[in-house]
């Protein structure tokens, strides 16, 4: 105990439900890997079970190391991280690995994965600093709108998704903060004339967007208009994910007895979810699951609140609402209450570099809870001076 208390610092219920969740992702991608074992491994699971747990163990230790640092350095780090962000994301566009008709990877990484941390700090400095310019939209439109476009732009034309839920995110950020509503406005309307633009004209240079058409295909499968045939084949993974929900029930079919994840694409990423709901059941998987990412966001609020630093409270609450909401996305898309957005469910889905810069988003919030906790201490010992006085 006297081990643990010199070395994770900060937030103990944020350490838990990390914690927790990393145990649970072990038992389910070592069960949904079955199919990518075979396939690849010749049915040797245990060598995607080692090398997720090397990635989680990597990012617990990274966790450990980031959550020691001063939140205050993360604050100049993120103006160095927002060039190279920016730099790596436009790289990527011409030279990064295609996967699936879309270049999102360079030099073994998703720099998207990146670009949200980056940001997202970035803009809670800029909120920060120049708050009293933001009166006039001009100035909100410098200092936040541009880097907002740049970012989120340079991800759109692989990932519409992550492009799309960054921009949530830093929204909701800005919102926060309150910068007047009328600003907030007219970034939205701003940025569905840009959207509808592109899409004109990428319907006469299909290279601007080459992933549209998969957009649309998606999107229309999810609200079923179109091509009837067509739509059963693009409904196929979300036809399969109800499968697994209905075939686990309240209860489950009990840890690998799951049939569904043999013939779920993604059954590892994508769709894990509803892979831990065949096995551990809507009541236990399920509901654990998104209770567990309540409470990292009931937790990041209290963080937030309690910080006496602006940067602080908005980069915590960014930080954290980026991790709750791209879960929500996930679990969405598996219960098939949204479209097939391709995003890995936090800490839990099989992946690197989404597991390793989750872990770095943790350890910032932890960094600024260690400080928070540091203020509380003082605040109780001085009471304490001052009665005995």
């Amino acid at each position: 105990m006297e081990l643990i208390n010199k070395y994770l610092k900060g937030d103990r219920v944020v350490w838990i439900v990390t914690l927790l969740l990393s145990l649970l992702s072990v038992l389910i991608v070592y069960s949904s890997t079955s199919q990518l074992s075979y396939r690849f491994k010749g049915g040797n699971t245990e060598a995607y079970l080692f090398k997720h747990f090397i990635i989680l163990l990597l990012g617990f230790l990274v966790m450990v190391y980031v959550h020691r640092l001063n939140y205050k350095f993360f604050s100049r780090l993120s103006q160095i991280g927002v060039i190279i962000s920016a730099v790596l994301l436009f790289v990527t566009l011409f030279m990064g690995t295609s996967v699936n008709s879309a270049s999102r990877w360079f030099m073994g990484f998703q720099p998207s994965d990146l670009a949200k941390i980056t940001l997202i700090v970035y803009l809670a400095r800029q909120l920060t600093l120049y708050k009293q310019e933001f009166t006039i939209f001009k100035n909100f439109a410098i200092r936040i709108l541009v880097p907002i476009a740049v970012i989120c732009g340079l991800i759109l034309p692989a990932d519409f998704s992550t492009s799309a839920m960054l921009f949530v995110d830093c929204l909701v950020l800005v919102f926060i903060a309150n910068i007047p509503l009328k600003f907030i406005g007219i970034t939205l309307g701003t940025a569905f004339l840009a959207l509808m633009l592109l899409i004109s004209i990428s319907k006469v240079a299909p290279g601007v967007l080459p992933r549209l058409d998969t957009w649309v295909s998606r999107i229309e499968a999810f609200i079923g208009i179109g091509d009837k045939e067509k739509s059963a084949d693009r409904n196929y993974q979300s036809d399969l994910a109800n499968a697994a929900i209905a075939n686990g029930g309240l209860f489950g079919n009990g840890p690998g007895k799951g049939k569904t994840k043999h013939i779920l694409p993604s059954a590892w990423a994508d769709f894990i979810f509803v892979s831990f709901i065949e096995e551990y059941g809507s009541l236990f998987g399920g509901l654990t699951l998104i209770l567990l990412y309540l409470v990292i966001l009931y937790r990041v609020i209290r963080i937030s609140v309690s910080s006496e630093n602006q940067f602080a409270r908005l980069m915590v609450f960014g930080l954290g609402f980026s991790i709750v909401f791209q879960a929500f996305l996930n679990m969405g898309v598996g219960v098939n209450i949204l479209p097939v957005t391709g995003q890995p469910l936090p800490l839990v889905s099989m992946g690197g570099t989404s597991i390793l810069f989750t872990a770095v988003a943790i350890g910032m919030i932890l960094s600024v809870s260690t400080e928070v906790y540091k203020e509380e201490e003082e605040v109780k010992t001085n009471k304490v001076k001052h009665a005995a006085v």
